[in-house]
């Protein structure tokens, strides 16, 4: 078996894409993020999809069955089993990882996380994916999360972009200055 990273990774991601069809990903990729999950939990789970010690066969066989559980349509399953001949199947949280950058990239949406110290209004939701939407040039798909250690405003990371408007943030930066002198 072998690792796949970077451009590997990302190669295997365009050719899943050109496989599926655009409107199924979010479906598919979400049902081959809990393969990934169960081959990283469960060590037979992935020794019985990724060990030379059963032949492609025995692996595709594998695959057919899981994907017909999970109801992934035939292209997942010729991916999968593509991965698995290939020996690099062990990578496919990696390779998940850029489908769905990938794809986002494709529907022009950009993923963030808003923390703050409590459960914002739905106005001041609004406002904030406004914002978002006005700096990045692309629809913001946010997910809300609760920190009561940043005392009060929010911390938002879009991408490796992180905007902190929290007081512990502004505490933290005029601790620094006054440090610095």
């Amino acid at each position: 078996m072998r690792k796949v990273r970077g451009a590997k990774a990302k190669k295997y991601a365009k050719q899943f894409l050109s496989l599926v069809n655009i409107d199924q990903v979010p479906e598919i990729v979400a049902k081959l993020e809990a393969v990934a999950l169960l081959m990283q939990k469960e060590r037979q789970f992935r020794n019985m999809l990724t060990s030379p010690s059963f032949n492609d066969e025995e692996r595709v066989g594998a695959i057919s069955y899981l994907c017909e559980k999970l109801s992934l349509p035939e292209e997942a399953k010729k991916f999968l089993s593509f991965l698995s001949i290939e020996g690099v199947l062990i990578g496919l949280s990696e390779i998940v990882r850029y489908i769905n950058a990938l794809y986002l990239e494709a529907k022009r949406k950009v993923k963030g996380v808003v923390t703050s110290a409590i459960e914002l209004p739905e106005a001041m939701k609004q406002k904030i994916v406004e914002s978002l939407k006005s700096i990045t040039g692309r629809d913001v798909e946010l997910q809300y999360e609760i920190d009561t250690s940043l005392i009060g405003g929010v911390r938002v990371k879009v991408g490796s972009t992180m905007y902190d408007l929290s007081i512990k943030g502004q505490l933290g930066l005029l601790r620094d200055k006054l440090i610095k002198g």
